[in-house]
């Protein structure tokens, strides 16, 4: 069955452009499809329409009858004084009207009403009331609100004083409550902690429904959706896989698209040059042969088919690095912090040395930007101390841009913030970040938020540093985006801390990790493959102990404790299962390092992406080895 039909759909806000030029697809009931595009390719745009918010100029859209669809990015506007419960309860609307009638149903009866329409009537609501699971509701909003991480406090508050992020965490809450049809999700893990993104997928994986997701998250993409609709040029281009299958063959199809138009730019050329020396024999008195000399210029004509296929031109700008003399960037003892009467955190006893990549993760409320914000002396502890090291030069991307004078266009506040600069510097610089022609002049109130990242980042990197602070970098930014930032980084050879929830960019850049949980920072020294292993492993020991603890009489008996020289064997073999661990990483990264540079040679791309699968896998099996060490050690 269909759910969602589109047939040359046509939309454009000017008589320039159109956003949408004659879009068709079809998507079927229960699909997971991924909505993939730059930013600006009317991805929105196209799921206003899917809604009835916005009409299109030309073509057709039909959702199939009685399918019930819901937008995540449509926020609606609630009743002024509604609580966040109040919103989640809301999804219950249904359920609410069939009770009502069954309350006038019951209130006729009780009066002496036993007829067998009204029986028949009370019958069916009832066996409908019971099925939509309207006489449990407080047991899924609470697994829903957990999920997605709305706490007890927060359920109490009023909806219209929630931040944006907070207003999408729980209009989402209230569509998975709603249980519709079709989930059309605009970015739904922009606003989530690592936690709740989880949640989401795991939801996803069991929902029945249809699911259309926009999303830059790789690692999103590619554990929810099997197949992918790209928007380009306003035209639709299919993948019938995840987003890796999307990345791997979209390079395969460029590169045989350009050997194509390569081959018959060589067999045109072939023929000019043919049908030139015929038109030269024509002038030389031979007239047959300039008759052929005309055909042969019309079937060139016919033959210019393939248009060269064209790639989005890369970022090139890197970071300028400072030298780092020393060996401490920064020392944090005993610091706290909290505000009013909540306290974020306290006790933290910390040493970050040059060179460190450490990813600051935690749910969202648990204090990681203020702690960001303490390192750049923008908050102050309420005890405890900062000590950085004196060759220390540090540059700040904060997750909400802001400039001194919104109104100056990009190339005056360039100008300004750069005071050996000029005009013509000012404007190669922006150029090497997609800032040409007339954009240089558009103030700076007007740019999208991936476009202010984008300016940031061009400020940022005119500079010497040698310590990048990082919080959120890949939020609001499209996929190749995200790929040129990620580049840049990795040129950076000073020392990084990031905060994040894009799992792609902390498992491809964290050589520790920070878990703020509790109002304290766990450290772990590993990459965040090897951290979430060991958090599994962790939740599997406190299962396992739970299960093999049996109290008889009043009596706790447990597994009987092995002999000292197992013990001693296993923490042996876990040395060893560790350095393998560390050598595989190694040579992941290492992988991960060509492919990346492979880009453009499909073939080459193809074989390192099956050693780098196969490299994995090894992987996997030695954090197996390793869990199971790890146990036979602790008992």
């Amino acid at each position: 069955m269909i759910d969602i039909s589109v047939s040359g759909l046509v939309k454009s806000f000017d008589l320039e452009k159109k956003i949408l030029d004659g879009i068709s697809f079809q998507i079927n009931t229960g699909e997971r499809v991924g909505l993939l595009g730059k930013n600006g390719a009317g991805k929105t745009t196209l799921f206003r329409i899917l809604t009835g918010e916005i009409d299109c100029d030309a073509g057709e859209v039909a959702i199939a009858h009685g399918r019930r669809v819901g937008l995540i990015s449509q926020i609606p506007v609630y009743p002024a004084g509604y609580t966040v419960e109040d919103v989640l309860q809301s999804a219950f609307a249904r359920m609410q009207k069939l009770s009502d009638e069954m309350a006038a149903l019951s209130e006729q009866m009780a009066r002496g009403d036993e007829s067998e329409e009204t029986l028949r009537r009370y019958g069916e609501l009832a066996a409908k009331f019971e099925g939509l699971g309207g006489y449990d509701t407080e047991t899924p909003v609470n697994k829903v609100a957990n999920g997605l991480s709305i706490s007890a406090d927060m359920r109490e508050r009023l909806f219209d004083s929630l931040s944006g992020g907070e207003k999408t965490r729980v209009n989402l809450g209230r569509l998975i409550l709603e249980d519709t049809d079709i989930l059309l999700l605009d970015e739904p893990t922009n606003h989530l902690d690592l936690h709740a993104i989880e949640w989401l997928e795991s939801y996803l994986s069991s929902f029945k429904g249809t699911v259309v997701a926009i999303s830059h998250d790789r690692y999103f993409l590619d554990r929810t959706v099997t197949r992918v609709i790209e928007v380009l040029d306003g035209k639709a281009e299919f993948y019938s896989g995840n987003y890796s299958f999307y990345a791997v063959e979209k390079e395969r199809r460029y590169l045989e698209k350009l050997r194509r138009y390569e081959k018959e730019q060589a067999k045109i050329e072939q023929l000019e040059k043919s049908a030139e020396q015929l038109r030269m024999f024509a002038f030389k008195g031979m007239d047959k042969t300039y008759r052929r000399a005309i055909s042969m210029e019309k079937r060139i004509e016919r033959m210019r088919t393939v248009d060269k296929p064209t790639k989005e031109r890369a970022l090139t700008a890197q970071f300028h690095t400072q030298d780092f003399y020393g060996d401490e960037v920064f020392t944090l003892k005993d610091v706290a912090k909290g505000f009013r009467e909540r306290t974020l955190f306290a006790g933290l006893d910390l040493k970050v040395t040059g060179g460190e990549r450490i990813a600051l993760i935690g749910d969202n409320g648990t204090g990681k930007t203020t702690l960001l914000k303490l390192l750049m002396d923008q908050e102050y502890p309420d005890a405890g101390k900062i000590k950085f090291g004196p060759a220390v030069r540090t540059a700040y991307l904060p997750q909400i841009i802001e400039f001194d004078v919104p109104e100056r266009n990009l190339v005056d506040t360039m100008l300004y913030a750069k005071r050996n600069a000029t005009p013509q510097s000012v404007r190669d610089r922006l150029a090497a970040f997609h800032f040409t022609g007339e954009d240089v002049f558009k103030s700076v109130s007007v740019l999208s938020g991936g476009e202010l990242s984008r300016l940031k980042l061009c400020m940022l990197m005119e500079d010497e540093i040698n310590f990048l602070i990082l919080d959120e970098p890949t939020n609001h930014l499209d996929i190749a985006s995200r790929e040129w930032i990620e580049e840049a980084v990795e040129s950076f050879d000073g020392t990084l801390l990031f905060v994040s929830h894009d799992r792609y960019f902390i498992n491809r850049f964290a050589t520790r990790v920070w878990e703020l949980e509790n109002g304290r920072i766990t450290d772990y020294p590993m990459g965040f493959a090897r951290y979430r292993q060991m958090k599994a492993m962790y939740a599997d020991q406190i299962a396992e102990k739970a299960q093999n603890k049996e109290v008889v009489k009043g009596k706790t008996i447990t597994e009987k404790p092995r002999g000292n020289r197992n013990a001693q064997t296993a923490r042996r073999q876990l040395t060893v299962c560790e350095k393998e661990i560390a050598a595989q990483e190694a040579a992941m990264a290492e992988l991960e390092q060509k492919l990346s540079e492979a880009g453009g040679d499909y073939e080459a791309y193809a074989k390192l992406y099956a050693e780098k699968e196969e490299a994995e896998r090894v992987l996997e099996e030695l954090m197996q080895k390793w869990e199971t060490l790890a146990l036979e050690c602790e008992q």
